[in-house]
């Protein structure tokens, strides 16, 4: 299977992945959420993760890849902040957890750059 039909399909394994996690695990995405947001941080998770949800099996069709993948990236984007609180409140733990909190961060970038390249190779297909 080439890399272009591949890619998409990874990014949607990693999707489904973390949108599952959320579910099976939400106390642990409760912490992330700024109190800042309206509501209980248990709604936001599940939220979170039906997104995830609904966004890898967008990237997963081939119909729905461009617009899905395109999401993807503003879903990155729009969850760096929740990574940044991380990174703050992880502070004052131990070193591993304080350098995977910390490396979290740059990896944003990628992800970003990756649903784009999804969507971009997605291109005229509907």
């Amino acid at each position: 299977m080439p890399r272009s039909q591949r890619s998409p399909l990874l990014l949607a394994g990693l999707l489904a992945t973390a949108g599952v996690a959320h579910f099976a695990n939400p106390r642990q995405f409760d912490a992330l959420v700024p109190r800042t947001l309206p509501g209980k941080p248990r709604t936001w998770t599940y939220a979170s993760g039906a997104v995830e949800l609904a966004l890898a099996a967008g990237v997963a069709l081939p119909r729905t890849r461009r617009t899905a993948a395109l999401a993807t990236a503003a879903f990155f984007v729009g969850v760096f902040p929740a990574n940044v609180k991380m990174a703050v409140d992880w502070r004052d733990r131990p070193a591993p957890q304080k350098a995977a909190a910390l490396g979290r961060l740059p990896l944003q970038l990628p992800l970003v750059l990756w649903a784009r390249n999804v969507a971009n190779n997605g291109k005229g297909r509907a």
